[in-house]
């Protein structure tokens, strides 16, 4: 009998078939059986050190195209002004602030899995969190353009700092602008920390495996003298759980930050309490569907149906489910109290989304958030993964309707009926934000190509060897 070989990078040896729903197996793993602290190494870091996939470099083409088409969008808006985007009066926000909301929701999933569930001990996180950190920084980048954009005069965004000014001058702190700038910069410092010291073990890894110098020496920078030592190890792990812990607080207070940009407005159709929480459980929606959009396509095109299992999905699209039967609580509550309150302005507006001009928009916006989410209850959609992309897009394209209606429905019938008016989004309004789409993918796809997008060190502590070595 001759020896047998040395495992393979792409497949682990002897791995039993797997089922892809939960319907014959409902206690399926969170990874595939068969799978050594080796054989899991190997495949996950082969996705970074193999020769770059065919389908990378049209994909990438096409993101980075955007991203200079939202290049030419600024320089454009810088020469001419923010008069050629749609806004007008009294629409005085429009497609940007529309757009700041959306990208600030979409980034919440990477903080509420990589903290929360952490803090909670949900080991199903460990396939995910790693690509949704990323999604939440490349989307809070995204989000951070459109309130310099907005300003008319972004070279003096820095005013929004408390820089020790030599006129005396300070920002204005009543102002839900100034709150933005603090919330959306601490957020993202967290969450750029919080990630890289959980990739620092995974770059010790890519460094020890790379047969490139360079990559060697990048990758060696990168882990800062990682050795996996005791010490090391006790160190990281002390740092991640703070950082957990510090991020935690942060899912909450972001997007209720952001939701007092509308509250604390006296406009019909903002100034509402409901807000904050209904804001928070729309921004875990949006960004729970996005993480799904992403992770479908990723599991197939690097086949890791084995560590992005079907109980991930199922997971997520639970998630999905219960954040926006909130959101739905949410809309009610707004259409009662309005009715309740006996506010005329506030009756007017309820009625202006329902049968005014922006009608189709609020319309489409309770199917995409509330009527095709319903279908989540039912375990064959649950077990379709087609099923499951095309839904966690239905609901992107739902939450941008939300936020668009939310902002213009309540400005374009003012107080003042002789200033009454519609918008409309201009060219430049959709180029800047097909531009950001393009930022956020063109980053997306070098963190695919040159970082591991699944964590290496966290996956091998749920593997069933490292639980035996625990007792």
């Amino acid at each position: 009998m001759n020896p047998p070989g040395p495992p393979t990078i792409i497949e682990p040896p002897s791995r039993p078939s797997i089922p892809q729903t939960l319907s014959s197996r409902p206690s399926l793993p969170i990874v595939a059986p068969g799978y050594t602290a080796a054989t899991l190494t190997d495949k996950i870091s082969s996705a970074v050190l193999q020769k770059t996939p065919r389908w990378w470099y049209p994909a990438f083409a096409v993101a980075f195209a955007l991203l200079n088409l939202f290049l030419i969008s600024v320089g454009y808006l810088f020469i001419k002004g923010i008069g050629i985007w749609g806004i007008n009066i009294p629409v005085a926000w429009g497609w940007g602030i529309v757009n700041f909301v959306w990208w600030v929701g979409i980034g919440h999933a990477g903080t509420l899995i990589s903290a929360i569930l952490l803090l909670f001990r949900q080991q199903w996180r460990t396939s995910i969190n790693r690509f949704a950190e990323a999604m939440t920084i490349f989307a809070v980048a995204c989000a951070a353009q459109y309130p310099i954009l907005h300003l008319g005069r972004p070279w003096l965004f820095y005013w929004l700092f408390p820089y020790p000014s030599s006129m005396g001058t300070w920002p204005q702190f009543r102002s839900p602008l100034v709150w933005d700038v603090f919330a959306v910069s601490t957020y993202g410092i967290t969450s750029i920390l919080f990630w890289y010291v959980g990739l620092l073990p995974d770059l010790a890894t890519l460094r020890d495996r790379s047969k490139s110098k360079i990559a060697k020496l990048i990758y060696g920078f990168g882990a800062m003298g990682w050795r996996g030592s005791a010490a090391h190890w006790h160190n990281y792990e002390t740092a991640y759980l703070l950082l957990a812990g510090l991020a935690t607080p942060l899912v909450l207070s972001v997007h209720t930050v952001v939701s007092f940009d509308f509250a604390v407005a006296v406009v019909p159709g903002w100034h509402t309490t409901i807000f904050p929480p209904y804001f928070v459980a729309g921004a875990v929606f949006s960004g729970f569907a996005m993480v799904m959009s992403l992770s479908i396509p990723l599991r197939k095109l690097f086949r890791l149906e084995d560590f992005i299992t079907m109980r991930h999905l199922h997971n997520m699209a639970k998630v999905m489910l219960v954040t926006g039967l909130i959101v739905a609580y949410g809309y009610l509550t707004e259409i009662f109290m309005a009715f309740y309150s006996g506010n005329e302005h506030e009756i007017a507006m309820v009625e202006n989304r329902v049968f005014g001009p922006y009608r189709f928009y609020y319309a489409m916006l309770w199917a995409c958030n509330i009527v095709i989410p319903q279908l989540l209850w039912f375990r064959r959609v649950r077990d379709n993964v087609a099923l499951l992309f095309i839904i966690s897009i239905i609901v992107n394209v739902g939450m941008w309707l939300e936020r668009f209606v939310i902002i213009v429905t309540s400005l374009h019938r003012d107080f003042l009926p002789s200033s009454w008016g519609m918008y409309h989004g201009t060219f430049w309004d959709i180029s800047t934000f097909l531009g950001t789409l393009g930022l956020f993918f063109s980053l997306l796809f070098l963190f695919i190509r040159f970082l591991p997008t699944i964590s290496i060190s966290e996956m091998r502590t749920i593997l069933p060897e490292a639980k035996l070595e625990d007792k």
